[in-house]
């Protein structure tokens, strides 16, 4: 059976904390065996476990907030905003992303595609 919305939507509520202030563990454990990432899209997708651990450990000693936004989910599919602020000193980089993701029957991400631009970075 499908994962319902709310399963994915817990998914996805759960990837934008981890992501902020998260492990790296954190954030793989919502991920299925097998996914991808492609981030920002346009990229090589990532496809194993070692390229998703070294992705997401750059980002795991930053201090970081993050806030979600719209999301939208249908069959097994969610599409959402959100805005990633990083604190480095006395400054402040924000990126807005819509992420892009498909989910497995138990709502464990299978895909990840992350759109997004040098654009949508901001520096405060």
């Amino acid at each position: 059976m499908a994962a319902s919305r709310e399963d994915i939507l817990n998914t996805i509520e759960s990837y934008v904390k981890s992501v902020a202030g998260g492990t790296v563990d954190d954030v793989l454990a919502l991920y299925a065996p097998g996914a991808t990432v492609e981030d920002p899209v346009g990229t090589d997708p990532r496809t194993t476990e070692e390229s998703l651990r070294e992705f997401y450990g750059i980002i795991e000693p930053l201090e970081q907030t993050a806030e979600l936004g719209v999301v939208k989910i249908a069959a097994g599919t969610a599409a959402f905003n959100f805005t990633l602020t990083t604190i480095m000193g006395d400054q402040k980089v924000e990126i807005s992303v819509i992420d892009v993701m498909t989910f497995d029957d138990d709502a464990k991400i299978t895909t990840m595609k992350a759109i997004w631009g040098p654009e949508d970075m901001v520096a405060s």
